[in-house]
């Protein structure tokens, strides 16, 4: 079982950000895009589409052409046994486990989900932090992005700006819905430092919830694959009442 290095937790640790290069295994890759590109085909419900966001690039209205394109097959966890093979096996329990220092639960109220960056209608996502619309008893909360493909600046893949979950930003940096504002000095300094990680299939990104980070979107002609979870410490609950709280969370092995 490959288990993080010194140097992988120190680099998470003050980057926020971390590539795991072949994580996962070509058999569990291949069994997770074969699911998702079939339920994908058959719109299998519960799916989110690209105009209930409305982010930059996505059809304007129900009526727009694209309208009917989907952005994510939700509930990923309850959807197929591969995207649990990928989401609680025993190698990224034992990495979280490393990484958050405790007993470790697989959230299915934020994130679980796979991404489905379509041609044509595909948005882009502004620079913002998870953290925004989540509630816990601390933002230390870790995210595990599984690459079934190729993920390129031409396809949408994701971008950082490592080390900002350690900085605090004044609510002015921010617009009304919590995105970094474009239009700040400050800001557009801090996006220099920015970091576009390219990832082929099998390889594995975790990231703290406070980092800043954005996605360009698909202007290639294939749909781009991409299941995401996310993960707290099990003395890190939701806080009562809130959205966070809705949803039972999964307990990883212990290893």
């Amino acid at each position: 079982m490959r288990a993080l290095t010194q140097e992988e937790c120190t680099r998470f640790d003050a980057d926020g950000l971390l590539v795991l290069r072949g994580w996962t295994p070509p058999e569990v890759v291949a069994a997770a895009r074969a699911a998702a590109i079939v339920q994908l085909a058959d719109r299998r419900a519960p799916i989110e589409l690209e105009v209930d966001v409305g982010y930059p690039g996505a059809p304007a209205t129900r009526a727009t052409p694209g309208s009917e394109t989907v952005r994510r097959l939700l509930r990923a966890y309850e959807r197929d046994d591969s995207f649990r093979a990928l989401s609680t096996a025993a190698p990224i329990a034992a990495a979280l486990h490393t990484l958050i220092g405790a007993d470790v639960l697989l959230v299915q109220s934020h994130h679980n989900c796979v991404m489905t960056k379509m041609p044509s209608f595909s948005s882009l996502t502004n620079w913002h932090q998870d953290i925004r619309y989540w509630s816990y008893q601390r933002p230390e909360l870790i995210s595990a992005w599984f690459a079934l493909g190729a993920e390129t600046e031409d396809n949408g893949c994701l971008s950082f700006v490592p080390g900002s979950h350690r900085m605090n930003f004044a609510r002015e940096r921010l617009d009304d819905n919590l995105f970094l504002r474009m239009d700040r000095d400050d800001n557009r300094a801090l996006l220099a430092t920015a970091v576009t990680p390219s990832l082929d299939a099998g390889d594995l990104v975790l990231f703290h919830c406070r980092l800043f980070h954005a996605a360009e979107r698909n202007r290639t002609t294939e749909t781009k694959f991409s299941p995401v979870f996310t993960y707290r410490a099990v003395d890190n609950p939701p806080l009562a009442g809130t959205k966070s709280a809705l949803v039972e969370d999964v307990a990883l092995p212990v290893v």
